[in-house]
C-alpha cells in the first residue's frame, strides 16, 4: 500500500492520512535495526539516571540545554551566560526576548512532564498547555480563516516560496489532532514501539499544524514527554534537540520526504539515531558530571573547613551560575556564611565570582564546560 503524497504544496492538505501508517514502513530490516540500537541507548541512559542521588543536579542542567537547542532551531539564539543568569533569576517576564522564550520552552517541557504524570494519557488540553507557555499567547487551536502556510527559509533559490500548507476548515484540524491522540494513547489497538510512535506521531503534529506560531517547539516537547509518559525515562533529560540543531537540514528533509514522497523508512530512521546519538551524549555528560562533583567535593574535604559540603556541592551542580541568595533560601546557611563559602570555592578555582550588572554570580566552571561541549 503507497502512502498519499501532499501534490500540491499551495493548497490545504486536507486530506493527511489518518493514522496508524501501513505497517511495512516500520517493519523494514534497517529501521528494526536502527530501533534496537536506540532502545539500548535509551535503556543505557535510564540505568544511569536514576543512580544520582540528586536528580535536580541533572534536571536543570540538562533540561536547559534541551530547551536552548530547540530554541536555536526556530533562530531563536542566546549565549550560555545570558541563558544560565536569566535561569538564576527569579522573574522570567523581566528577562530579555531570546533568554525569556528559551525558559518558558523549559518550563512548558516539565509542566508537560508533570500534566502527564498525573492524567497518564495526551489530550488536546496537553497540545494546547504547551502552546500557550512556550508562546505566551491564550488562544488555541487556530481557526479556520488563519491563513497558514509554511515558506522556504534560507537565502537560495526556493527562499520565500510556499514550502507547505497544512489543513484548514471546520473541524479539520480538531479531527487530524484527535486522531493523532488516539493513535498516540491507544496501545491495544495500535501495538506499535513507543520510539517509532514518538516519531511518527511527530511528524503528523507538524503536518497538521495545528497552532498559528510555536508547533516545531510544542512538538520536541512531546518528543521527550511521550517517552517520559511511556516509562523509558524517568525524567525528561533526553538532549534530543542537539541531534535535531546539528543535522537541521536532515531534519526538515525526512518531513518533507513524507509529505511529497512518502518516505517514511528514512524518517523513521532519522528519528531513531537522534535518540541513540543524544541518549550518547547525555550518558556521557552525566558521567562528566558525577565525575566532577565527586572530585570537587574530594576537595572541598582536604582543603576546607567548610560545614555540610556535600550540601554545599549539590547547591553549585544544580545549575551553573549561583547567587548567596540560592543558599540561603535553600536553608543551607546564612547570607554572609553562603558568601564566605562561594568566595571561598572561588579562590579554589572552583568558581568564577562575576559581577553583572548589579548582581554577583558565581560560575562553576567545570558544570559549564561539560554542558557546553
Amino acid at each position: 500500500m503507497s502512502y498519499p503524497i501532499n501534490s500540491d504544496r499551495n493548497k490545504p492538505w486536507n486530506n493527511i492520512p489518518n493514522l496508524p501508517i501501513d505497517t511495512s514502513f516500520y517493519e523494514d530490516l534497517d529501521v528494526y535495526k536502527q530501533l534496537v540500537n536506540a532502545k539500548a541507548a535509551l535503556g543505557r541512559l535510564q540505568g544511569r539516571s536514576i543512580a544520582i542521588p540528586n536528580q535536580g543536579m541533572l534536571i536543570n542542567s540538562i533540561s536547559l540545554q534541551e530547551a536552548k537547542a530547540s530554541s536555536a532551531i526556530e533562530n531563536i539564539f542566546t549565549t550560555d551566560d545570558e541563558l544560565y543568569k536569566a535561569y538564576s533569576e527569579e522573574n522570567i517576564q523581566q528577562l530579555p526576548g531570546p533568554a525569556k522564550e528559551i525558559l518558558f520552552y523549559r518550563e512548558a517541557l516539565w509542566t508537560g512532564h508533570k500534566h502527564l504524570e498525573n492524567n497518564y494519557t495526551l489530550d488536546r488540553d496537553y497540545f494546547i498547555k504547551m502552546y500557550r507557555i512556550i508562546t505566551g499567547y491564550n488562544d488555541g487551536i487556530r481557526t479556520p480563516i488563519a491563513q497558514i502556510v509554511i515558506k522556504e527559509g534560507g537565502t537560495g533559490p526556493n527562499a520565500g516560496k510556499v514550502f507547505y500548507t497544512p489543513p484548514r476548515g471546520t473541524g479539520i484540524v480538531e479531527e487530524k489532532l484527535d486522531n493523532l491522540i488516539e493513535f498516540l494513547n491507544d496501545d491495544d489497538r495500535y501495538a506499535i514501539d513507543p520510539l517509532l510512535k514518538m516519531a511518527i506521531g511527530h511528524y503528523q503534529f507538524e503536518a497538521i499544524h495545528p497552532f498559528r506560531d510555536g508547533n516545531g517547539r510544542t512538538g520536541r516537547i512531546f518528543n521527550i514527554n511521550y517517552l517520559t509518559s511511556k516509562g523509558l525515562l524517568d525524567y525528561p533529560i533526553l538532549f534530543l534537540s542537539k541531534y535535531i540543531m546539528d543535522n537541521k537540514d536532515d531534519y526538515y528533509a525526512g518531513l518533507s520526504g513524507i509529505t511529497q514522497r512518502g518516505s517514511w523508512k528514512n524518517w523513521l530512521i532519522y528519528m531513531l539515531k537522534a535518540v541513540e546519538v543524544t541518549s550518547n551524549i547525555t550518558y556521557n555528560k552525566i558521567n562528566d558530571i558525577i565525575a566532577a562533583k565527586d572530585a570537587i567535593l574530594q576537595a572541598i574535604v582536604e582543603q576546607t573547613q567548610i560545614t555540610r559540603p556535600e550540601s554545599l556541592v549539590n547547591a553549585i551542580f544544580t545549575q551553573p551560575f549561583t547567587k548567596v541568595k540560592h543558599l540561603v533560601d535553600a536553608g543551607l546557611y546564612s547570607e554572609n556564611t553562603g558568601r564566605k563559602y562561594l568566595d571561598e570555592l572561588s579562590a579554589m578555582g572552583v568558581l568564577e565570582k562575576r559581577i553583572i550588572g548589579k548582581g554577583t554570580y558565581y560560575l562553576n566552571l567545570e558544570l559549564y564546560r561539560i554542558l557546553s561541549d
